[in-house]
């Protein structure tokens, strides 16, 4: 196909059904570490079995978090997580250094323990993806955010 793609859509019709919304990781992580948010159980269906999302598993599990993976399929899977306890405001560097989405623990570790050190992520090295939106959020919202070189 070459060109623009077009989408063509024709209202006047009355729409009924239901659908299951695919995830992926982008929507995924957020949501996993947002579990941190709460002592409560948290559900979350349709979960793509990828490694990041592994590995978010993990991290939740090494910060206290009991996350415990419900019916699935090879493709899809439901988690269910709960963060009684958050052990640590300073989650594994060695899971940390695994996966970009690392940096999304940090509101929920601060709004939890009151503080968030959070290693430099790692995972894949496609492009320049800063870490500054996060980082201005953070303060915007009364946080002191000191960034420092990495030690280890």
């Amino acid at each position: 196909m070459s060109g623009p793609a077009r989408l063509s859509i024709e209202g006047g019709h009355r729409l009924a059904g239901e659908i299951h919304i695919a995830w992926n990781k982008n929507a995924a992580l957020p949501m996993i570490a947002a579990a941190l948010l709460t002592e409560e159980p948290v559900t979350l269906r349709r979960v793509p079995r990828i490694r990041d999302v592994v590995v978010m598993q993990e991290t939740l599990g090494d910060l206290g978090a009991d996350v415990v993976p419900l019916e699935g399929t090879e493709v899809w899977r439901s988690l269910r997580c709960r963060a009684r306890v958050v052990r640590t405001s300073a989650p594994s560097p060695a899971l940390c250094q695994q996966t970009r989405a690392s940096f999304v623990l940090a509101g929920p570790l601060l709004a939890r323990t009151g503080r968030a050190e959070l290693p430099s992520p790692g995972g894949d090295k496609i492009g320049r993806r800063p870490r500054d939106t996060h980082i201005e959020a953070l303060r915007g919202l009364g946080a002191a955010v000191d960034v420092r070189a990495a030690r280890y």
